[in-house]
């Protein structure tokens, strides 16, 4: 572990104790209606779960001893019990006990493909269209592992239409089987896939990071963000500005220079995340899905207006018309159908996660992903350093910035970067630092012990100038990350001279396109009219080759 220090050195019995601790947080899943069905102490136990069905009435969950347990009606025996025999007390699945579920996806037949942590795959329930992958259309009522093309592949994620699947290996491979009629596999025809097959055309060169199904399409993102799209379209959920199904992957050229990071589907429409904290939307919009204020169908991507906060996550799954997102802020907006009614706006909710907006104004009340809980009071070595950054009784070393102290470790200093490896004597109790600010210097050693930064963009500039003078290139990288989730038209040009001047090549991109993207904006800002003549020089002649200025 790379926090942890060799046996040969010493770090204080306070910093270590803490690992012992083993207790876990009881995963909160009351407010799904089957859980009603359990006991107080079965639900302790629950460290992961997945409800699914036509009215929400099955569910999979794990223990914390990796237990993999189902309940409920057992529609086309997709529980995997062996028989299609409901039940209102648990059955455990010994097949999968033991496995540590990866992720898990589920269709409207039902069926469930789920992958392990090792990328294994398995499918079960119907099976009219082989949508379990296994060459045969006869319903499968216990899990069985998918090998047919798979073999030497490990795959971190699985999607599911409502009579097709999809995987995504880790070497950015896209394998889907199952029910066609639309072209939702992406062969090029519209016969139905018995078994996995890779799905080559325009993503034959490509490295895929991102997969989600309609109830009758496909959709990935690619590592440059583009996003390919194909199958049914008939209420533009494709995105491609028609209704006419696409039977081979196509990128969505109206995306044309935005980078996607991640893409959800509804029943018929369909949400994506930039890197810029914005949404698009596009498809059926009948309960107001899409949150453009109406509900007409879109068959281009449109913009979400979410308040004025960077979104960080998104959610729906083809069982409702039902949409949600959480803010950087941690604000929760759900739009779409609510318990019956239109909401054409995002709505700012009570909750905290995405998860319970489906559980309690969904229709049914289903997950659209497989639900974990981390674990909370057990603190690993790496969690106990971390309670220990800047705590004067174990520390035995003080740096002064500022006219500030900030307390460390020197062994943890010397383990964890090569520049104290070789400035750090025995005898320093006190150094001072002139070089860098005390913020900038406190998220440097909080680094350190952490492996996250916690700073403002403008502050992460300097953070950014430090780690390329110690050559701290993962530091680096994340100064860059913050930096582009607090971009705003205010700050982006000095964040563009920033990178400029680091030689930070992708953050540079980034800020540039920001930049064109919020172009009238920018160019009135302070910062804009103090540009570097040189930077001015070179942004000019870049945004007219991009064709910035235009009528």
């Amino acid at each position: 572990m790379e926090d942890e220090p060799p046996p040969s050195q010493e770090v204080s019995v306070k910093v270590l104790e803490a690992t012992l601790l083993s207790a876990l947080k009881m995963l909160d899943v009351g407010k799904w209606p089957i859980f009603s069905l359990c006991s107080q102490e079965e639900l302790k136990l629950i460290r992961q779960a997945c409800v699914f069905g036509s009215a929400g009435n099955e569910v999979l969950y794990a223990t914390e001893n990796d237990e993999v347990f189902v309940l409920g009606m057992n529609c086309s025996g997709c529980l995997g019990t062996g028989d299609m025999q409901s039940t209102i007390e648990p059955r455990r699945l010994d097949s999968l006990c033991g496995k540590k579920i990866a992720c898990l996806s589920y269709g409207s037949g039902p069926h469930v493909v789920l992958a392990t942590e090792e990328g294994e795959v398995y499918t079960w329930g119907h099976n009219a269209y082989s949508q379990l992958g296994n060459g045969t259309t006869n319903h499968s009522l216990l899990p069985c592992q998918v090998s047919t093309n798979l073999v030497n592949k490990k795959v971190i994620e699985v999607a599911c239409g409502s009579h097709h699947s999809m995987v995504l290996t880790s070497d950015g491979e896209v394998y889907t089987w199952g029910y066609n009629n639309s072209g939702q596999v992406g062969s090029g025809s519209t016969a139905n896939q018995p078994i996995p097959r890779r799905v080559t055309s325009c993503l034959q060169n490509k490295i895929v990071v991102n997969i989600a199904c309609g109830q009758m399409c496909s959709m990935a993102v690619v590592e440059n963000g583009e996003v390919y799209v194909w199958g049914y379209n008939g209420n533009g959920q494709l995105g491609l500005g028609s209704s006419g199904n696409q039977p081979t992957p196509c990128r969505i050229a109206a995306l044309q220079g935005i980078r996607v990071q991640r893409v959800a589907c509804g029943y018929a429409h369909t949400l994506v995340l930039t890197d810029e904290g914005q949404i698009y939307a596009w498809g059926a919009n009948s309960y107001g899905q899409l949150g453009t204020g109406n509900k007409s169908n879109q068959s281009y991507p449109t913009t979400v207006i979410v308040d004025k906060d960077r979104v960080i996550e998104i959610a729906a799954c083809h069982s409702a018309h039902t949409s949600a997102a959480k803010t950087q802020s941690g604000q929760v907006y759900m739009w779409g159908q609510c318990r019956g009614q239109s909401v054409i706006f995002p709505h700012l909710t009570h909750f905290a996660c995405t998860d319970d907006v489906f559980a309690c104004f969904a229709t049914p009340a289903v997950m659209w992903r497989l639900l974990s809980v981390e674990p909370d009071d057990h603190l690993t070595v790496a969690q106990s350093l971390k309670k220990e950054f800047d705590n004067p009784e174990t520390a035995d070393l003080k740096f002064l910035v500022d006219g500030k102290y900030i307390h460390v470790h020197k062994v943890l200093l010397k383990i964890r970067c090569e520049h104290f490896r070789s400035i750090l004597n025995n005898d320093d109790e006190i150094i001072e630092m002139s070089e860098f600010s005390y913020p900038v210097y406190r998220a440097f050693l909080e680094y350190l012990y952490t492996d996250n930064i916690r700073l403002p963009p403008e502050d992460a500039i300097g953070l950014l100038d430090l780690a390329t003078l110690y050559r701290e290139n993962r530091l680096k990288k994340l100064c860059q990350q913050t930096i582009k989730q607090g971009i705003c038209e205010e700050n982006a040009i000095a964040l563009l001279s920033a990178a400029v001047k680091y030689e930070a090549q992708d953050l540079e991109e980034f800020c540039f396109r920001f930049c064109i993207n919020h172009l009238t904006v920018v160019t009135q800002t302070q910062g804009f009219a103090e540009m570097d003549h040189d930077l001015l020089k070179n942004f000019i002649s870049k945004a007219s080759r991009v064709g910035a200025f235009r009528n």
